[in-house]
């Protein structure tokens, strides 16, 4: 039998809200510029092209709740809260009708963006992996299951820094649906258990800094919260 060189980092997962039972993470996925007043603010046109991917490694979970430190290399960090789809399911070139049934259920999401590191690869034409993939990027709260919640397309999704509301919209402004991202994504990846995908932030994301408080909200998933430290 072989041996590891060094002992294999332990798996990420997931709280499952009112369960011991945890969800393990697979592969991040995240969608950019879905939510139009968004797309807006970043200086580009709404138009309702194909959906636009990123991701992150599992290694960037951070649970709701966390204290977490500024990370390093950035001058302008970002906060953007998203509803974050965990798949339960595999799935491969679904159509739209089936893209629901591989969905387990639903959490509140940050996507922490290191936005002047994002903005130089954008305008370099060049990935946004610094920007976007590194410790602590990817906060996330307990997952709700679709038995308890339903498929949420509509409701109030929020978030304030040290109690003044910054961003504030409704998962009916998404420009890709929670089905439509689903079916369309099945058809570049083979959807796996343990994969998530963050579905885009509305405008009104900005920068924080050491000492700032962070809550949010989507309906009817859950809340989130984070504090940044030194």
């Amino acid at each position: 039998m072989s041996e590891y060189l060094f002992e294999p980092a332990p798996p990420v997962s997931v709280e499952i809200a009112a369960t011991d039972v945890r969800f393990p993470v697979n592969r991040i996925f995240c969608v950019g510029r879905n939510y139009a007043a968004h797309v807006r603010e970043m200086g580009f046109d709404p138009d309702r092209e194909e959906p636009c991917y990123f991701t992150k490694s599992a290694r960037c979970i951070a649970p709701s709740g966390s204290a977490i430190p500024y990370p390093p290399a950035t001058q302008n960090y970002h906060h953007e809260i998203e509803l974050v789809v965990a798949i339960g399911r595999p799935g491969f070139e679904l159509s739209l009708d089936e893209s629901l049934s591989v969905v387990y259920g639903y959490a509140c999401g940050l996507d922490m963006t290191r936005r002047d590191l994002q903005v130089a690869s954008r305008d370099s034409k060049g990935p946004w992996d610094i920007g976007k993939d590194f410790e602590n990027s990817a906060v996330i709260s307990p997952i709700r299951t679709v038995e308890e919640i339903g498929h949420p397309a509509r409701g109030r999704i929020q978030l304030s820094v040290n109690d003044e509301l910054r961003q504030d919209s409704d998962l009916e402004n998404l420009i890709w649906s929670v089905p439509e991202i689903i079916a369309h994504l099945s058809g570049l990846y083979r959807l796996e258990p343990g994969d998530l995908v963050y579905t885009g932030t509305p405008d009104g994301v900005g920068p924080v800094g050491p000492g700032d408080r962070i809550s949010g909200s989507v309906a009817p998933v859950g809340d989130i919260a984070l504090a940044i430290r030194n």
